[in-house]
């Protein structure tokens, strides 16, 4: 019988590099993670340098941040929208949602319900026939959907 002089180490122990590579691979997904969540809020999404997504969790006149909630991009597009179809006109309003879209393709699928808002909004204000003179090919149709289902 011969007997070995070779020293052997045992099977289910590797080494430290073997565990800090298991330590590795369990933490650093969660890393990336979480480094990419904080850094997804931080990007300005609404194209205003003065604005910021974190922005809009600022406190409220009442003073109340705890219930305040942040508010959706496409809310804060829809509001400034509404803002400008009464100072300006709708043909602004629809031309500035057409560049948001072209800007953040992200509020695409939300273009046809804003440019319907838009719309009702825009016969409210200015009457069926004057709303319907400002449709544009924005979001297909939606802006004289938008008027069509106010008038009715």
């Amino acid at each position: 019988m011969k007997h070995s002089t070779i020293q052997q180490t045992r099977r289910g122990h590797r080494g430290p590099a073997r565990q800090l590579g298991r330590t590795l691979a369990l933490v650093l997904p969660v890393v990336l993670v979480l480094s990419g969540t904080l850094a997804v809020t931080r990007v300005n999404w609404s194209g205003d340098p003065s604005d910021s997504v974190l922005a809009a969790t600022d406190v409220s006149s009442a003073g109340n941040a705890k219930n305040t909630a942040p508010r959706a991009p496409q809310d804060v597009l829809r509001d400034q929208l509404l803002t400008e179809l009464q100072e300006k006109n709708p043909g602004t309003a629809l031309g500035h949602l057409q560049q948001a879209v072209n800007d953040r393709p992200s509020l695409a699928r939300h273009c046809a319900s804003i440019a319907r808002a838009l719309g009702r909004a825009a016969v409210r204000v200015y009457g069926p026939t004057r709303a319907q003179s400002y449709s544009r090919p924005v979001c297909d149709t939606a802006f004289a959907s938008g008027v069509a289902a106010a008038h009715s």
